[in-house]
């Protein structure tokens, strides 16, 4: 599992190494929202793609290695304890604009719009984060599980967003395999 002073101690030492980064998936929506609501069985993070061997190189102080490398796509790291950290890399534009090269649907880039790069708090700790808005948008494209249902569910109420179409059949109560 990934804990909140796990997250912390992580955002404090790429912090301390320069490397930006920016939280996704669960822990960027429970940063963005401002407290934990759920358990977290890894932590996903943004960053530059042209910083990725001085992030690994940094955490490796911390007994992560690569477990899966596909970049310019994704990068993985998991320490000998169990945890993990899915790297999601980027190249930003000459204005802030990102892409994540292949990770959109259909195998298209995924956009991070420069307005898309925020901060939230882990308990009274300010970290960067993803906006909800950008969250909420990569939570689609893809078949929704209860998890990501659960993420959804407390953006759309917390930011008074829409509850996208793929998640309406949670709504009506049904389950998803």
């Amino acid at each position: 599992m990934m804990s909140a002073a796990t997250v912390l101690s992580i955002a404090t030492r790429l912090t301390g190494a320069g490397v930006p980064f920016w939280l996704d998936g669960g822990w960027g929506v429970d940063a963005a929202i401002g407290e934990q609501t759920r358990p977290h069985a890894d932590l996903d993070i943004v960053v530059s793609l042209d910083t990725t061997d001085g992030l690994i190189a940094t955490l490796s102080e911390d007994a992560f290695a690569v477990t899966a490398d596909e970049r310019p796509t994704r990068l993985a790291l998991e320490a000998p304890d169990g945890r993990k950290i899915d790297i999601h890399p980027v190249v930003f534009d000459d204005i802030g604009n990102a892409r994540q090269i292949g990770a959109g649907p259909n195998g298209g880039d995924a956009p991070y719009p420069a307005a898309g790069f925020g901060r939230g708090s882990i308990g009274d700790t300010e970290v960067p984060c993803l906006t909800p808005e950008l969250l909420l948008l990569h939570h689609q494209g893809y078949r929704p599980l209860a998890k990501d249902w659960h993420n959804v569910r407390f953006l759309c109420a917390r930011f008074g967003l829409k509850v996208p179409a793929a998640y309406e059949m949670f709504m009506e109560g049904h389950e998803t395999g």
